[in-house]
Parts: C-alpha cells; sequence; structure tokens
C-alpha cells in the first residue's frame, strides 16, 4: 500500500512537472511565434513570412491574394485562413502593400472579397525598406525545405507606422499607429540630438486626446472622437468613426443609449459612400449641443484606448514607449545601412582589384606569355611572374583566384578592349569607394539623408489626418437626459421610480443622485433606484448636483435637548453616498421648522409664530435669513428663539445673496467653463448674453449655458454682449478687390442664430472684428514688404454707425499686407486682438 502511495506521488510530481514544461513552451510558442511582433522588423512571424513569399513572386505586377496564400504556406504551417486575415491586414493598412480589388473597409466594417478576386503586390516603399538579401539572416522553413527570413532588415520604424495588436499567453500588446511623416521628422530629429514627440494617427481620422498618452507605455491613455457637426436646429451629422469602430457598431450603440432613453433621437441613418455620413435627426425640442455632449458620453462616438507597447527583444518581451521603439529602429537602421555601405565597399573594392588586373593582364600583354605554356599550373605561374612587378599598385594581394578570373577572359574582349574607357571604370569605381567611406566616416548624416529620402518620395499624402486638440470632460450626469419618474412616500420615506402608486416627484435620469432631508434634521444622498428608503417623514427631495456652490439651503429647526431653535444656511457640495448626515445639533427629538432650497442663494424672510401658551412677550415676529452667513452643513447655526415655535411660514421671497457666475471660454476646446481656463468674460446674470464672432463674417447671440459648444478654429471673437456696443468690422470684398470698414449696432438677437454682417460674395472673408468703441488701426499697404506705406486711422472718427446689413465704407485695396489693432488704453491685455499680418 505504502509502495502504490508512494508510485502515486511520484506520477503526480511528473504530470505537474510535464504540464508546467508543456504549458511554458506553448506560452512561449504563441508569445514569440504568433501574438508578438519582433522589434527588428516590427512584424509577426505570419507578417514576415507573407511578405517573403510576395518578394519571391515578385515581378512587379499584381498577382492573386489565393496564390500569394498558397506561397506563404510553404513557410507557415496554420492554414490559409489565418494568412488571409493577415494578407487583408497589411493591404489595409496601405503602407506594404498595394492592393486591387474589393479590400474591404475598415470604417464601415464590410470584408474582403475573396481570395480569388482580389490582388496584391509589394509596394515601391516596402521594396525599399524592407528586403536587402546580402543582410538578411535567414533559417530553415519549418518543414526543412526551404530558407526563411529570422527578420527582415526593415529600415523604417514599421511598428509605429502600422501599429499592432495581439493577445498572448498571460500578457497582450497594443501599439498605436502614428503619421508616417511625423515618425519620420521623429527620427531626423533623434539623429539630430533634438528632442521630439509622437501622438497617435488614424486612417478613420477623427480626433484624439493626447494629454494622457505616456508615451505609448503602459499606464497611457488616449480619447478618441468621431466629429459631429450641427447641420440644423434638428439634426446632426457624423463625419468619421473613431478608430477601431465601425459605422454600423456606431449606429447600433446610438440606438442602444436612445432606446435606454440617455438620449433622444428620431433617426440615424447611415449615408457612408466615399466618405463616413451618419445622419441624426433630433427629436423635438431636444437641444443639438446636449445632444452632441450625450453622443459622446453614451455611445462609442467616443471610446478610450489604452496602448501597451509590448515587442519581443532577443526572444523574450519587452514593454516600452513609442521614444523608445523610435530610437530602437533608428538605431538598427543605422546598423542596417552601416552593413549595406559595408557591402557595398568590399564590392566596389573587389571591382576596382579586378578591373586594374585585367588592365594590366591586357595593356602589358601578359596574356602572351601562356602562349608557350603546355601545362595548366605552367600557365598560372607564367601569368603570376608576368604580374609580379605590378603586385605593389594593388591594394591587396593577388590570389589564384583571380588569376584564374583572368585566364577566363575571351580573345573577342581582348582584341576590343578600349583603355580609355577602362581608366573611366576604374575612375569612377574609386571616386564611388571615396563617397562610400564618406558616409560610413559620416554614418550619422548619410541616415539623415536616407530619412529625408524617404519622406520626399513617400510623404506625400500621407499627412495626418487625426486632429490633436484637448477634450472637454463631460460629466454623464449632466447631459444625461430626464428619462424616468421619481415617486416618493413622503410618511414612510421611500423614493423610487417603481413607486407609482405614490406621488409623482419629478422627472431624472437614471444616472442621477438624490438628496433627501428629513423632519428629524437628517440628510443623505443616494442614486437613483427602483425603490430606497431614505428614512420617514421626508420634508424634501431633489436632484443633487455635485460641488454645487450655489444652491444655498436656508433652514430652522429646533434643538430636542434644549428646546432652542436656529436658523442657518449652508451648501451641499460633496458627500458619501447612502451616509446620513445629521444637520441639527443631533439631539433626540430635534425638528426641522423650516427648509427651503435657493439655486442662486436667495434668502427669503419669514414669519416666526410661537406656541401661545410661551412666556414671550412676542408670540409673532419676522426673521430675516439675509442676516446670517452662509457656512457648512455641520455649522450649529444662529439661534432664533428659545421659545417653543408653533410654525414658521414665507413672508417674503428673497433676492440672490450671491454674485453673479463667472464665466471663462476656453478656446482650445471651445466651451465655456466656470473653473478658470481660458479668457475670463466676466460675470453673468440670468438674463445675461455672449456674442460671437466667426471668420466666415457671422455673428450669433447665445445663453451662457456651460453645455454651449462652439467652433473655435472659426471664432474671431467671444465676449459679453452689451446690446448698446459699437462693432466695427474690417473685411475683404473679393469682386471690387478691396477692404472695407463699417460700424453698426447688433440688432437680430435671437439666441442661437447665425447672421451675416458682411458683404454676401464668394472670396470675402473677414479680417477683423472689435468691440472696442475707439478703435483705431495701422494700415500697412504696398507691393512690396520692404517698402510698405503706413498710415494709423482713427475708425470712431472716420467711419458712421450704420446698419448691420449696410456694406461699409472703402479703407484699402487689396495690397494692404498688414493691419493692426492698437490696444484700447482701458482694455486689460488679456482682452486685446492680436494683430492681423498676411
Amino acid at each position: 500500500m505504502e509502495e502504490q502511495d508512494m508510485f502515486a506521488g511520484q506520477g503526480s510530481a511528473m504530470i505537474n512537472e510535464m504540464y508546467q514544461n508543456w504549458f511554458l513552451d506553448y506560452a512561449s510558442y504563441v508569445i514569440l511565434e504568433r501574438a508578438v511582433p519582433a522589434v527588428e522588423d516590427g512584424l509577426k512571424p505570419v507578417q514576415r513570412r507573407i511578405l517573403h513569399a510576395m518578394k519571391e513572386m515578385d515581378d512587379g505586377r499584381f498577382n492573386k491574394v489565393a496564390n500569394i496564400i498558397g506561397q506563404s504556406m510553404q513557410y507557415h504551417p496554420h492554414g490559409d485562413a489565418s494568412i488571409g486575415d493577415a494578407i487583408v491586414g497589411l493591404g489595409q493598412k496601405d503602407l506594404l502593400i498595394e492592393t486591387q480589388g474589393n479590400w474591404g473597409d475598415v470604417r464601415t466594417g464590410d470584408s474582403a472579397a475573396a481570395a480569388r478576386y482580389i490582388e496584391a503586390r509589394l509596394s515601391k516603399f516596402a521594396l525599399e525598406v524592407a528586403f536587402n538579401a546580402k543582410t538578411t539572416e535567414w533559417q530553415l522553413s519549418y518543414d526543412g525545405r526551404k530558407n526563411e527570413p529570422v527578420t527582415l532588415p526593415m529600415k523604417f520604424p514599421l511598428l509605429l507606422a502600422q501599429g499592432t495588436e495581439g493577445i498572448a499567453v498571460g500578457l497582450s500588446t497594443k501599439i498605436l499607429p502614428h503619421n508616417f511623416c511625423e515618425i519620420i521628422d521623429a527620427a531626423i530629429k533623434h539623429l539630430k540630438g533634438r528632442k521630439f514627440e509622437l501622438f497617435p494617427d488614424f486612417l478613420t481620422g477623427g480626433m484624439i486626446d493626447v494629454s494622457n498618452y505616456n508615451d505609448g507605455a503602459r499606464g497611457g491613455k488616449v480619447r478618441v472622437r468621431a466629429r459631429i457637426e450641427e447641420v440644423d436646429k434638428k439634426s446632426l451629422v457624423i463625419k468619421d468613426v473613431p478608430y477601431g469602430i465601425t459605422t454600423s457598431s456606431l449606429v447600433d450603440s446610438i440606438l442602444k443609449a436612445n432606446d435606454s432613453g440617455k438620449i433622444k433621437i428620431k433617426s440615424v441613418t447611415d449615408n457612408t459612400a466615399k466618405d463616413v455620413e451618419l445622419m441624426v435627426q433630433l427629436a423635438p425640442g431636444v437641444s443639438t449641443n446636449q445632444t452632441i455632449d450625450a453622443l459622446y458620453a453614451f455611445t462609442d462616438c467616443e471610446i478610450s484606448i489604452s496602448p501597451n507597447a509590448c515587442i519581443i527583444i532577443d526572444d523574450r518581451p519587452h514593454f516600452v514607449g513609442a521614444s523608445d521603439l523610435l530610437k530602437h529602429s533608428v538605431q538598427h537602421t543605422k546598423a542596417l545601412l552601416l552593413r549595406e555601405l559595408e557591402i557595398k565597399l568590399g564590392e566596389l573594392e573587389d571591382d576596382w582589384h579586378y578591373s586594374s588586373l585585367e588592365k594590366i593582364f591586357i595593356e602589358k600583354r601578359i596574356y602572351r606569355d601562356i602562349e608557350e605554356q603546355t601545362t595548366w599550373e605552367g600557365v598560372i605561374a607564367a601569368i603570376d611572374k608576368g604580374l609580379k612587378s605590378y603586385k605593389k599598385l594593388f591594394r591587396r594581394e593577388i590570389t589564384q583566384e583571380d588569376i584564374v578570373r583572368l585566364t577566363e577572359i575571351r580573345i573577342k574582349r581582348i582584341s576590343k578592349y578600349d583603355s580609355f574607357k577602362a581608366d573611366e571604370h576604374i575612375k569612377g569605381v574609386e571616386a564611388s569607394i571615396e563617397e562610400v567611406k564618406g558616409n560610413i566616416a559620416n554614418l550619422n548624416d548619410f541616415a539623415i539623408r536616407y530619412y529625408e529620402n524617404l519622406l520626399k518620395k513617400y510623404g506625400k499624402g500621407r499627412e495626418r489626418k487625426t486632429e490633436i486638440r484637448p477634450f472637454e470632460t463631460i460629466q454623464a450626469t449632466v447631459v444625461a437626459i430626464a428619462n424616468t419618474k421619481l415617486y416618493v412616500n413622503y410618511k414612510e420615506g421611500f423614493i423610487g421610480t417603481g413607486l407609482k402608486k405614490d406621488e409623482f416627484a419629478f422627472d431624472c435620469s437614471d444616472l442621477d443622485h438624490i438628496i433627501a432631508f428629513r423632519r428629524d434634521g437628517k440628510m443623505t444622498v443616494t442614486k437613483v433606484a427602483d425603490k430606497t428608503f431614505v428614512g420617514k417623514d421626508i420634508i424634501h427631495i431633489a436632484v443633487f448636483q455635485k460641488n454645487d456652490e450655489r444652491t444655498t439651503y436656508n433652514m430652522m429647526y429646533m434643538d430636542g435637548k434644549t428646546g432652542i431653535t436656529y436658523a442657518k444656511r449652508f451648501n451641499v457640495t460633496g458627500v458619501t453616498r447612502d451616509k446620513e448626515y445629521d444637520l441639527s445639533r443631533g439631539n433626540p427629538g430635534s425638528k426641522v421648522h423650516y427648509l427651503t432650497a435657493n439655486p442662486n442663494g436667495e434668502a427669503e424672510s419669514v414669519t416666526v409664530t410661537l406656541l401661545p401658551s410661551s412666556k414671550a412677550r412676542t408670540k409673532t415676529f419676522d426673521y430675516y435669513f439675509e442676516e446670517l452667513e452662509i457656512k457648512g452643513r455641520s455649522a450649529m447655526g444662529n439661534q432664533v428663539t428659545k421659545y417653543p415655535v408653533r410654525g414658521v411660514r414665507l413672508k417674503e421671497k428673497g433676492r440672490s445673496t450671491l454674485s453673479a457666475p463667472q464665466i471663462w471660454y476656453d478656446d482650445s476646446v471651445g466651451r465655456l467653463n466656470k473653473d478658470g481656463h481660458g479668457m475670463v468674460l466676466g460675470r453673468f446674470d440670468e438674463t445675461d448674453r455672449i456674442i460671437v464672432f466667426y471668420k466666415d463674417g457671422t455673428y450669433e447671440v447665445t445663453s451662457f449655458d456651460i453645455t454651449n459648444r462652439y467652433d473655435a478654429d472659426n471664432v474671431v471673437l467671444i465676449d459679453k454682449f452689451h446690446p448698446e456696443k459699437v462693432v466695427t468690422a474690417i473685411y475683404f470684398d473679393a469682386k471690387n478687390k478691396q477692404f472695407n470698414v463699417k460700424r453698426f449696432v447688433i440688432e437680430s438677437q435671437t439666441l442661437k442664430s447665425r447672421y451675416t454682417f458682411i458683404k454676401d460674395g464668394e472670396g470675402n472673408y473677414l479680417e477683423l472684428v472689435t468691440l472696442q468703441q475707439e478703435p483705431v488701426v495701422i494700415v500697412r499697404t504696398g507691393k512690396k514688404k520692404t517698402e510698405l506705406k503706413e498710415e494709423i486711422v482713427a475708425l470712431h472718427e472716420t467711419v458712421d454707425i450704420t446698419g448691420w446689413k449696410t456694406v461699409g465704407s472703402y479703407l484699402a485695396a487689396d495690397d494692404m499686407k498688414e493691419l493692426s489693432l492698437l490696444p484700447d488704453a482701458g482694455e486689460d491685455a488679456s482682452q486685446r486682438e492680436a494683430p492681423t499680418l498676411f
């Protein structure tokens, strides 16, 4: 029995050891042979084998992909399906492979046609950077019948250009694609010892926020957005898709958000053809700005991507950043270029050696010395003897192989030998040798010229497609549409969306949090749910806004221990969800007499009535909350009366005790904010508005709602709107080839309606607009910049105030080269318009 247990234990240990070894072998195989690319050429094995097979087949013409798959199967032992998918993936990246036929569309998710219908060939770029049999390290293919490259001699950071993604055993890799031209610029900067930055660029276009990219290393993140434009007040158009998202999946995410009530739309139509175009029709009464934000918040119009650059270096996986990848590639390219130069130098040295040897052999008639020789040894000896006096002219020793090669020269070549041409050839070879030696000595400069040549030959049409810009953070709870109804049972203390038999409170979103106050002075914040108990005797509930410093609560309560009534004013800015907070002094029997929530800090006056049995002389008196300072929610408050209170009722509504909120405009994202980002526009009361002027010569008046969106690239001037202020505008009249100036007061003030205030016409554009009341400009005119005529014009003195539809007055001809607006003496420097130079 003991022996059986012993053998069983040994068997278990053997199995464990076998499993561990086999698993490690399998994991290593998947990592090295399938999922993770090599740093030397940026290719996975299947991609490398495909390119090698295509090089073998290359004759300049297109080949059927089915034939390429067949050729690749000699090297890749994983079937035609995996090879076909890999070929399509390479072809869709439009760099190494030229395609013909239907190769699918990464934007729509449409698959490629069958392999027998589509064709491919290596691109000229691939032939230049990826292949050189003389510098390639070879290995036997899986069946031992052919040679295949260990890695291709890639002289370009392909990993950064194409990007890659793979899941192995225990690790994964995700390298985002970068812009072709920017990669080469970065490589040149690195070779010159200058700093560089690299950011992703996608063939699908869109916008990207790279503030947390972290150089593409682990822990980084990018946010990618589709472009959404307003067609009119009832429709939006989505112009592209984020990287990795298709139009069909994007439509599905929009419909899902609509079904769940996150957004409200009538329809979404996919009109994608050459360009992506998704038309979104909005539901009646829905704001375009809020819908755009909601699309980014709740659909795949915005996605977050976490790069994870894992590559194989020396047969082991390493985690690196984009800059490290580029630097490694540049050093690898330099080493390959050096190896190519050394090989070329050796070939040129051999050419010079043999050409010189042949010249002496023929011109000195050494070939005649072999006429009397009857043996092969005698022939070799005779030629060697004839060359003896010339050996000192050569750069290396003359070998027997060289002599044998001389014996292979035909009589016809000797008879037609041209000494002049031979000398010219040798001089050309000597010049090439010196050039190659110079390139080797200055390898860094040679590498720079190599990259510059790549950019010149292949950079056209490969400009950046994805716009880099910072994104504003969209709070989902702010843009969520009220898609559900909240009900409340005040007496029993329940709130929820499922209490339809109880009292309706208000509409809200299922993402909202609800703040609830009770008669005993307790407060809690909880998430919207089907049914939640928040405590009996509820006196107030509302949607809770985090960090809301304007909503002010006016409260009067009785302390249960002393019977004293206190009044307090406080904000609730941040709390822990589902935690109970005591707003009174915390004694049992405390009771709230009065509570109001005031969105702008209004401080009302109330009438306090005491019990008739109290000993107070005055049983009724008025109390003014405006006399109280706004403090924290845990403050005790000020004493109102020590006598028992019968009731408190509102006497008169109060005015706001808070200053108007200050608004800033952040031109990097085209949004308003209250956080101090960008340019301050001033303080805004409820009736205040914003005026915006655009490059196309239009203006619009808007509210100061934080959800407003502005086309930041086309905004010329944005400011607080003062109806009485005079607008001064200078624009170009293309038809008359002159610059006109006009001064007017804003008349049409319909919110969010664009009005054109310059003359209509093709080629007309706004040059300058200002709200200065006494604008003075410097006008510089002339045909040559070195001979400009300068004139100072006080526009408020020379131009009359007219209607906003007038053409205006002549200011300058089309030879105006510079236009500068002098700053107003009383103007804040941060608000000054910059001079216009053109």
